[in-house]
């Protein structure tokens, strides 16, 4: 089992309780806040979309070992933040 994986999974269940459910959008850092139209959605987005689904591959990762755990989970990681950064400023921000 691969603790560093397994902690930074716990980590981001956390960030995406705390964005999701209870809307601290003050944790995403590098948006101007009053350029966002909805922030509920924006908290929604990031929680829900972004860190969860994360956070559940790096614990399924920490436990089941593959070949080229690194570079598919590195890949996976930059691929969603940037899809979800695209969609938030594309329809979130004015």
């Amino acid at each position: 089992m691969d603790t560093h994986l397994a902690l930074l999974g716990v980590l981001l269940l956390v960030l995406a309780y705390l964005v999701g459910i209870r809307k601290q959008t003050w944790l995403l850092t590098g948006f101007n806040q009053h350029r966002v139209k909805d922030k509920k959605r924006l908290a929604k987005i990031t929680g829900s979309f972004l860190f969860f689904p994360l956070a559940i591959l790096m614990l399924i990762s920490s436990v089941i070992h593959y070949p080229y755990k690194s570079e598919i989970l590195l890949t996976l990681m930059i691929g969603s933040v940037v899809i979800a950064i695209s969609y938030v400023n594309s329809r979130m921000v004015e």
